[in-house]
């Protein structure tokens, strides 16, 4: 018997965890916490602690699989290659499109971005950051020129008050929660604003329990109070932001003052004006926010806003301070930084900038160059597309995306998908999405390569190789340098080890510039920017400046705009969705893990028991839930944390999947989905009797 362990980094949220996974004859039996890391200290969530379980389950694809009817038969590399190559190569550049993933490591991820724009020749690559905090990308670019999080996860525990807006924290990012604990214990307050009383809520010294869809409304009610009772900070607004008088001018109006705000937000008057001071009072502040702020059609504004009163206050670039965006999944911040996004290359640069064009294509060497530099489709403008009668795009790659799950309105991406010439899809297991593929290829897990991962403080770790993968299954980047070869393009994909592809990732990204493998392979990584060899990465940003030209930050102005599905006498209720601290998005992975299954495994929807005894429902009973665009039956989970008039149901069960209730937003930038705020109606569920 042989037993080892490897160091690595967990699959699952963007808190970024190192743990130890415990491997005895080949195979990942256990897992164990990792106690040099300065992120989770030697503890894990549930999630962690069992993510070894997915590793070996039998649902493990281990062939490529080809399309013939409606059957998948195994087939070999060569051929599944061969036949995609061809099948690819017949298209034109913008009847291409491409999705990589929040999950694969940054080396994959910048493989795939470099096998769109130099393979293939198209604009059109996207991932599922778009579902989740696109607004945050805008939002924070706008006030900040940056759009990541400002701080580090270890520095929230000196915070001396901490506002978490849009995020159950303590469930959805549990060691980042620690750190919110261990501030409590220090002294600090805690301030937690959610339709829910969330396990986060629990550990709160106050909490304001508003109506979903009002953020807006409650910053803007909250920044006037600070400013009538001048507990802003005159200095930093002067010397270091811009356009102060405009939201002054704005948050200042009758509207958001704490009666009527209150009165509209769904609480006291009182709780606005406390929280004003606290926030206003104290020496240190940090606001968290998650997708509970991201996934509304008014993103961007609730972005701005949470902006607007960090710069207010002064608390922007100390420790302890700083507007901390907590990202989804694992890699969702790499993702975005290697540039697998329609509109930016790497480092954030813009597709339109002929500089940033020019130094790909001469890096990259591809004889035919690369794709041209207009800024291409996102996942949901694609699919937009394909609901059209004649789509102008014609084949997918999807690379770790399982859409049919993740995006909203799952009927409208599965005629999507069903209308494509032709779908290749990789992946670790036989998702919701491959049944519509023609190809399937089978991808290793993070277990089973090496890489890079960047977390939600931009920290930049070590995944290491622990295990084999299954059968046949290769990990990402083998699979693109082996199609890029059988494309014509071997010699621009010519890497010997995924170090290569590491380096050639940093000499593009000017924020990794500075990293080095050997850097990024201690304990804790090297949070970005790090520009020069000899820096040690940056855990605070803008210290001294913000990032736009001129060094300052950017107020910006936000009036609250109502919900854009509010409730009526038909539709009397408020949907909000969320994670739980046993699941992760889809469940692809979780889902497949006995111990978080047994825990949870169907979907329910939560209801005050004021609302239940009115509508005559009792726990557990089968209940309809009708929206605008259909319905669904679940369980009904009766329970007096939630508000009254608001519901809740969990995203990760495709049988009760909430993505259906999502509406899309109008908005041109970005094009955001409602999926904490949707009308709904609720009745006991009856068995149609024929």
């Amino acid at each position: 018997m042989t037993f080892t362990q490897i160091t690595t980094t967990c699959p699952y949220c963007s808190t970024g965890c190192s743990l130890n996974l415990m491997v005895e004859d080949g195979k990942v039996i256990g897992t164990a916490p990792y106690y040099r890391s300065p992120v989770n200290e030697g503890r894990l969530c549930q999630k962690g602690t069992y993510c070894h379980q997915f590793i070996s389950n039998p649902d493990r694809l281990k062939k490529p699989l080809l399309r013939k009817g409606d059957i998948f038969y195994e087939t070999d590399w060569d051929a599944a290659l061969n036949f995609i190559a061809k099948k690819l190569s017949s298209y034109k550049p913008e009847e291409l499109a491409l999705l990589t993933s929040a999950r694969c490591s940054n080396e994959d991820n910048y493989l795939a971005m470099k096998f769109a724009r130099g393979v293939l020749k198209t604009r059109h690559i996207d991932h599922c950051a778009r579902l989740c905090h696109s607004a945050t990308m805008v939002g924070l670019f706008l006030a900040f020129g940056c759009n990541a999080m400002t701080n580090s996860i270890p520095d929230i525990s000196e915070s001396d008050c901490i506002l978490c807006l849009g995020s159950n924290t303590l469930e959805q990012h549990p060691l980042v929660g620690r750190q919110i604990i261990k501030a409590r214990s220090r002294g600090a307050h805690v301030i937690t604003a959610d339709p829910r009383f969330t396990p986060t809520a629990v550990q709160s010294d106050l909490f304001i329990q508003f109506y979903s869809g009002s953020d807006v409304l409650l910053l803007n009610s909250i920044m006037g109070e600070i400013i009538r009772n001048n507990w802003h900070d005159g200095s930093f607004i002067v010397e270091r932001t811009n356009h102060f008088e405009a939201v002054k001018k704005v948050v200042l109006q009758r509207r958001y003052n704490p009666e009527i705000a209150g009165d509209l937000c769904g609480v006291s008057p009182d709780l606005i004006r406390k929280t004003a001071e606290w926030i206003g009072k104290a020496d240190k502040c940090t606001i968290l926010y998650a997708m509970g702020i991201t996934q509304q059609t008014t993103g961007i504004d609730n972005v701005k806003s949470i902006a607007n009163l960090m710069m207010l206050t002064g608390n922007i670039g100390r420790p302890g301070t700083g507007v901390n965006a907590l990202r989804g999944q694992n890699n969702v911040q790499g993702a975005c930084d290697v540039g697998c996004l329609p509109n930016l290359f790497p480092g954030y640069k813009p597709v339109t900038d002929g500089t940033a064009h020019r130094k790909l294509s001469k890096l990259w060497g591809f004889p035919d160059g690369i794709c041209e530099p207009h800024e291409g489709y996102d996942i949901n403008i694609m699919f937009e597309h394909l609901r059209s009668s004649s789509p102008d795009i014609k084949a997918m790659y999807l690379i770790g995306e399982n859409p049919v799950v993740s995006e909203p309105n799952p009927a409208i991406i599965i005629d999507g998908l069903k209308k494509l010439d032709f779908l290749v899809v990789q992946d670790i297991f036989f998702t919701e999405t491959c049944q519509y593929a023609d190809v399937v290829l089978p991808a290793a897990c993070f277990a089973e390569k090496d890489g890079t991962q960047t977390n939600t403080e931009r920290r930049v770790q070590r995944i290491r190789k622990a295990v084999e993968p299954p059968g046949e299954s290769k990990s990402d980047y083998e699979i693109i340098t082996a199609l890029a070869s059988k494309m014509g393009y071997g010699e621009q994909f010519n890497y010997t080890y995924v170090k290569d592809i590491f380096e050639e990732m940093c000499s593009v990204i000017p924020q990794y510039q500075g990293m080095t493998w050997d850097k990024i392979d201690k304990p804790g990584g090297v949070c970005w920017p790090c520009e020069e060899p000899d820096q040690p990465g940056t855990p605070i940003l803008y210290s001294e400046h913000f990032a736009h030209p001129d060094g300052k930050g950017v107020f910006y102005p936000v009036e609250w705009k109502e919900p854009s599905d509010l409730p009526d006498k038909n539709f009397p209720f408020r949907l909000t969705t969320g994670r739980l601290i046993w699941h992760m998005q889809s469940g692809t992975m979780t889902r497949r893990c006995k111990n978080l299954n047994d825990e949870v495994h169907e979907g329910y929807l939560e209801i005050n028991p004021e609302d239940a005894k009115r509508l005559k429902i009792r726990n557990e009973d089968l209940i309809k839930v009708s929206f605008r665009k259909g319905s669904l039956v679940c369980k009904a989970r009766v329970i007096q944390d939630i508000k009254v008039g608001t519901a809740f149901i969990p995203l990760h069960f495709i049988e009760r999947v909430a993505a259906n209730l999502a509406l899309n937003s109008s908005e041109p930038l970005p094009y955001i989905s409602e999926y904490k705020v949707a009308a709904i109606s609720i009745k006991k569920f009856q068995v149609e009797k024929r």
